[in-house]
């Protein structure tokens, strides 16, 4: 009887101490709310900002060739991760190169992309302005010419009479 007490005695402490350990391990674990999925608009949000990859001009919220469907679920576990839309936007063109974007960032050359419709537009809508104010402005009069006295008149009938006659 002396041997089981002793085992209990011995074996008490440390179920115990393993109870406690397995509540301590599991316990935040139970805490944690679970992340909710990511949602289609949200994938869609960061898509329509890059370009399909085999598809020309098509945007990769819009296209869904078996590659976009990949970096549709490659940008998804992205998000899942806790990147920003930024982020996932640059990860894309460090991999890809700058053709993945729908839009060319305003800077370098890209910013020509941006300013000469910004700038043209109103050039052009005040070349249209002066071009119909012009346009309906009547056009001057022409003086007419002077009529030839009759003496000039004579002349040119003598001139003519000897050439042809």
């Amino acid at each position: 009887m002396r041997g089981s007490r002793l085992l209990a005695f011995t074996l008490r402490p440390v179920l115990l101490v393993w109870a406690l350990a397995v509540l301590a391990v599991t316990r935040p674990a139970g805490a944690q709310t679970p992340t909710p999925p990511v949602s289609d608009d949200e994938v869609n949000r960061v898509a329509k900002n890059l370009y399909c990859p085999v598809c020309e001009n098509v945007p990769l919220d819009a296209c869904d060739t078996p590659a976009c469907v990949q970096w549709k679920e490659e940008i998804r576990t992205l998000l899942a991760e806790g990147r920003s839309e930024s982020e996932i936007v640059e990860f894309f063109v460090t991999r890809y190169g700058m053709r993945v974007l729908a839009a060319p960032p305003p800077q370098g050359i890209g910013l020509g992309v941006w300013l000469i419709p910004a700038l043209g537009l109103p050039a052009a809508g005040l070349w249209l302005a002066l071009r119909l104010a012009r346009w309906r402005r009547p056009a001057p009069t022409p003086e007419p010419p002077p009529e030839p006295s009759l003496d000039e008149n004579a002349r040119m009938l003598d001139r003519w009479i000897r050439e042809h006659w």
